[in-house]
């Protein structure tokens, strides 16, 4: 039933712990009292960012689900396909941004739809690398299944190409590049891919690179890491057809090297290597694997070597590709170092102006590193403004700037290899003991004591000093900062980091 008073709003928001009594209390106390209309509390709701848009009208129908799923409070939709749905939500536990998918209704009766979907999830949470879409949670409630994960501000490489064409060498080899790092990383776990395509590839704001979407991905019984378990192979139509192309079944790292070929090919030329369709019959059709226009072909002005890794990975005799995903980026780490990409402004230029940081979104010059670059810190800090001010003063200082604003989602992302960036900045300005625990975590643990960390304490933070596991690779800071001498300190932090 749709709701018609601010006294039923009201109750409904209490009743689904989307907004305390507390802070309704004195909403009606600003509203001068609780026989008001309840468009006159709703508006006031969203105002105070107690309520999203999207939440208030989902109440204002009188909708009682998919507010929440797990730990995560759904805000609002950010993407839909045919076979799920996609909000933006925030952890309840410690205020981070995940996106959760959501598979439609429609599907939840389909235990071959719900299996693939849950495979996802299930796969996606053991694999664990900067360039891979982190899984957080999996699971079911009120009948419908659904994959938590990290959020990602950017967009797909599709989109991304379709609005800025081919990106120039320097940036499109070190989008490859890390797209690489991710599927070497899943494939020397045994983790094969077997559905890589551009819109599969989420560039974020900054210029991370990372794969999504393993719901049809296969583990090798021979070399799969053992806590992934076995499942059954799958594939694309696309990748069935290319195998029978080639004359080959169940080839899945040397198809994985192919379709990846497609991708590099898509970012340096701007157009897809075996062009677009929707058409079964199309896409289960072999001849279109040899009427590929070579990349050298199709843009001349390329660099050679460019050219030349791309074509080997598309070669149609898998044994003239690239055998694995290692060699494959090894080779590419050698583009990169002839063809070097400056880190930076540049790399947020990446991704376009329709995911531009917060600051160049509100019309402020985004911060410029110095050049060359330092090396890459990762900030954590539950403040967005206090986040783009000292995300300012470290790319000042020649670091490129990671961001995150849960301590936990640091300390897991620094348990992964390879390491995210070389040191780690905590401040403690609005996270307080969250941000102390997770500093001192870092000593407790045998592997992320080898992290070189920052604890930023804010003027009145002392007491928190006091209580911080300092070493050899852990400082503390206090504001204000000390621009040389927190350079100088850096400086020594990192070189013992490296050691």
């Amino acid at each position: 039933m749709p709701i018609t008073t601010a006294e039923e709003l009201a109750h409904l928001c209490e009743e689904l712990a989307l907004v305390s009594q507390h802070d309704l209390h004195e909403a009606f106390g600003e509203l001068g009292g609780r026989n008001v209309p309840v468009d006159d509390l709703g508006k006031l709701l969203v105002r105070r960012e107690l309520l999203t848009g999207y939440q208030l009208e989902r109440l204002l129908k009188g909708e009682r689900t998919g507010y929440f799923f797990g730990r995560a409070k759904v805000l609002y939709q950010i993407g839909a396909g045919a076979f799920a749905r996609v909000y933006r939500a925030i952890d309840t536990s410690d205020g981070s941004i995940h996106a959760v998918k959501v598979l439609r209704s429609r599907y939840s009766s389909d235990p071959v739809k719900c299996k693939e979907f849950r495979r996802e999830g299930e796969m996606g949470r053991l694999l664990r690398h900067p360039n891979i879409v982190a899984i957080e949670d999996v699971g079911q409630q009120e009948g419908g299944s659904y994959i938590t994960m990290e959020f990602v501000e950017g967009q797909t490489l599709r989109e991304l190409v379709r609005i800025r064409g081919a990106i120039d060498v320097p940036r499109g080899v070190d989008l490859v590049r890390q797209l690489a790092a991710g599927l070497e990383y899943a494939h020397r776990r045994g983790v094969t891919h077997r559905d890589l395509k551009a819109s599969n590839v989420i560039v974020s704001s900054t210029g991370q690179a990372k794969v999504v979407d393993f719901g049809l991905a296969g583990i090798d019984a021979d070399s799969g890491d053992r806590a992934l378990g076995k499942v059954e192979h799958q594939r694309t139509v696309d990748y069935a057809a290319l195998e029978k192309a080639c004359g080959v079944r169940d080839d899945p790292v040397r198809s994985d090297i192919y379709f990846f070929g497609t991708i590099a090919y898509l970012v340096f030329s701007g157009a897809s290597a075996l062009g677009e369709s929707r058409d079964r019959s199309v896409r289960s059709d072999p001849r279109r694997f040899s009427a590929v226009v070579p990349l050298a072909t199709r843009c001349p002005d390329l660099p050679r070597d460019v050219t030349d890794v791309v074509g080997r990975m598309l070669h149609l005799d898998p044994l003239e590709r690239w055998q694995t995903m290692t060699e494959l980026l090894r080779a590419i780490e050698q583009l990169a170092a002839r063809h070097p990409f400056q880190q930076g402004a540049a790399a947020a230029a990446v991704a376009g102006t329709s995911t531009a940081s917060p600051s160049a979104a509100n019309g402020q010059a985004a911060p410029q590193p110095a050049a060359p670059t330092r090396g890459k810190l990762m900030l954590v800090e539950s403040s967005q403004t206090t986040l783009d001010k000292l995300r300012k003063f470290f790319t000042g200082l020649g670091f490129r700037v990671l961001e995150t604003n849960s301590p936990q989602r640091a300390l897991a992302r620094f348990s992964s290899t390879p390491l995210p960036a070389d040191g780690l900045v905590i401040s403690a300005a609005h996270l307080g003991e969250d941000a102390l625990q997770a500093f001192n975590a870092l000593a407790k643990d045998p592997f992320l004591a080898a992290v070189p960390a920052i604890l930023l304490l804010g003027r009145d933070q002392d007491a928190l000093g006091e209580k911080a596991a300092c070493g050899a690779r852990r400082i503390v800071v206090k504001t204000p900062i000390d621009p040389k001498a927190l350079d100088a300190q850096l400086a020594t932090l990192l070189a013992k980091g490296g050691a």
